[in-house]
């Protein structure tokens, strides 16, 4: 079992669960023919990180340059780190749990 997300205009419109992506259907690859299926980019994702930095979510970017699902940016003043996940100082993201 493998996860896949569907991109349109570079933006995670629904995340799924497929088969394996050592297998093929048609003699596609898995993100070749889910892709062709739905008339979208699909990419494979993983919930514990090893590929594309962060586990896919809707809403998020996918950067070709970098392979990299990127989540939405919080502020304006965040800054996109090595791990493809936003800095931000913004005092909104301190929170007191009592």
């Amino acid at each position: 079992m493998a996860h896949y997300a569907f991109i349109t205009g570079g933006i995670v419109t629904e995340v799924i669960t497929g088969i394996d992506e050592t297998e093929t259907i048609e003699g596609l690859d898995t993100e070749t023919w889910y892709g062709n299926f739905r008339g979208q980019t699909c990419k494979r994702t993983s919930y514990n990180g090893n590929m594309r930095y962060n586990y896919a979510g809707i809403g998020y970017t996918y950067d070709e340059d970098l392979d990299a699902f990127i989540p939405p940016k919080c502020h304006a003043e965040a800054v996109l780190n090595v791990k493809c996940l936003w800095d931000c100082s913004n005092s909104q993201h301190d929170f007191n749990i009592q």
